[in-house]
Order: C-alpha cells, then structure tokens, then sequence
C-alpha cells in the first residue's frame, strides 16, 4: 500500500496571499486554504517527505508527523526548501541525522542557502543533515542509513555515540543514494529551463512545478493509479502547466486519476473549480478523473 497526503498544494506565496482581497482568497472554504506544495507518502514502510519549503513546521504539527525517513527535494526554490531548517526538531526527537535526497544542483544551492550547517564547526543546534545524491536513475530510500543515534552536548552541539563510549563528532555527510533495490523512480521534467525531478512511488507519481515533461519520460508513467500535475493559470505560463496543457498531458498519461496541485487563486474556490474539471474534462475527451487536490487530502494504491 502506498499512501500520498497532499500537505500543500499552493503556489510559492501559497493561499490566501498576503493581502489580497480576492474571493478565493477571502473563502471559508478549508480547502481554499493552500500551504505552499509539499507531499507526505507511506510507501515501502518509509516516511518520505517530498519537498519542505516555508511551511514545513505547520504541516508537520497539523499532520502529526514526529519522524522522516527522508526528504525528496524536487529542485531549489524558496518554496521547497525554505523549510529544512526546522528539522532541527526531528533531530532532537528521534535522535538522527535526516536523510536528505537531491540532485548536485541542489545541494550546491543548500551550501549557500544554509551555510552554517555545512560548516566545520557548526554553531550548536545547527540542522543535522545526510545529503544523498540522486539523478534519473531509480533509487533506494531506506530507514537504515543513518552512522548511528545522534547525542546533544549542551552548548557545543551533536555527537555520535561510539560503542567504546568516546563521541565522533557529526559530518552532515554526502553520500551517492543507493541504486540497488530501489523504490523510487525520478522523473525528469523542466520548471521553465531549469531541470527538476518529479517521483513515481510505486503506482502514484507526484510531479509539480513543470511547464515540460519530455515524451522519452511518459514511458515511466505507464499504469498508474495516480498521478499529481501541477497548473497555475488558465493562460500559458513560463514555468509551469496551464490548465489545458495539464489536462492535455493528464490524458496522455492515461492514470486513472489525476490530482491538480500548486494551484493558485487565478482558479475559482473550490466547488466551482471541481466543477469546471468535469465540464472541461468531459468537453475535451479526457479519459483520466481530473479533480482538484486539496491541503489533506489522501490517496491510496495497492
């Protein structure tokens, strides 16, 4: 059983904005109330976050998740790292390094984002990471990576416990992610021309923050249960999906259902959007049940 929870599926300033007087963004409804994009998936017995951008700590606490096999980070930007400091709490609790799982490009980004927890000697209480490195190949995530239990030393910072009792201080090391046995399939697309992955989990596949999926990539999203696109407009956009464009590509996938996230407040509240899907939906011929995701919600396959 692989399971997916949609923890945000907003746009980079998510929904509402700040100071905006639309009525999407002045809606009651809950579910126009968008944390920027992030997914929680069950799969394999692992906890695997993808992406952990400015909301991280309110999606943690408002799902109750107190531990993380890894994060999957799908590119760079602000919206899906701004949040990795905060697994400093993760750290204390379960007393691990976490498993961090990006491309080059990302990390270089990270050496300059959070500086400080790649120095050589880290200012105490800095972030305790595990940088994997992926690429298109299929990789392995598994809960049995980490050198050992983390332990705090009150005003110098993280240790690891040796059995002879002595403490090794921690590396943040970087690492090359397994490919042997692997349980995660990385999908190659484009947010504009920069390159970003999206990940298929067995029979669901989370994608976001693309404007191009090359066909050479369709192949890897054959026979799925699910499949997440993300739209931010009804007009074409640099850097990601329109909606034609996403219904366009929902339908040459082919998954049974097609779930819409980093939405913005260009599209109407929520049941009048889901709404317009069936109309368009049914008008263009597209063979996938396209709906609208929502902060919350959660889809499941076998």
């Amino acid at each position: 059983m692989t399971r997916l929870t949609f923890l945000g599926t907003g746009t980079s300033q998510g929904v509402p904005i700040i100071g905006c007087q639309c009525a999407v963004c002045q809606s009651a409804d809950q579910r126009d109330k968008r944390f920027r994009s992030a997914a929680f998936v069950q799969h394999d017995g692992l906890n695997i976050l993808v992406d952990a951008g400015p909301d991280f700590r309110s999606q943690m606490l408002a799902h109750g998740i107190s531990h993380l096999d890894a994060i999957l980070l799908t590119h760079n930007h602000k919206d899906h790292t701004g949040g990795l400091d905060d697994v400093r709490s993760l750290n204390y609790i379960n007393r691990k390094a976490v498993e961090i799982f990006c491309e080059e490009k990302v990390l270089r980004s990270l050496r300059v984002e959070y500086a400080y927890a790649f120095a050589e000697h880290k200012y105490p209480g800095a972030p305790e990471w595990h940088v994997h490195l992926i690429d298109e190949r299929p990789f392995r995530v598994d809960s049995l990576e980490n050198a050992g239990e983390l332990e705090w030393v009150h005003d110098i910072g993280y240790f690891y416990r040796q059995p002879d009792g002595s403490l090794k201080p921690s590396d943040n090391a970087v690492t090359e992610a397994l490919h042997d046995a692997p349980n995660v399939l990385p999908i190659r697309g484009y947010h504009d021309q920069m390159p970003v992955l999206g990940f298929r989990f067995g029979n669901i596949a989370y994608i976001t923050d693309m404007s191009k999926l090359p066909d050479g990539e369709l192949s890897k999203l054959q026979g799925l249960e699910h499949v997440t696109l993300n739209t931010v407009s009804y007009n074409p956009h640099h850097s990601h999906f329109s909606l034609e464009e996403a219904l366009l590509l929902a339908d040459k996938i082919g998954a049974k259902h097609t779930w819409l996230t980093h939405l913005s407040h260009a599209f109407p509240s929520y049941p009048l959007f889901y709404q317009e899907l069936i109309t368009r939906c049914k008008e263009m011929g597209i063979r996938s049940q396209v709906h609208p995701a929502y902060d919350g919600l959660i889809i499941e396959s076998l």
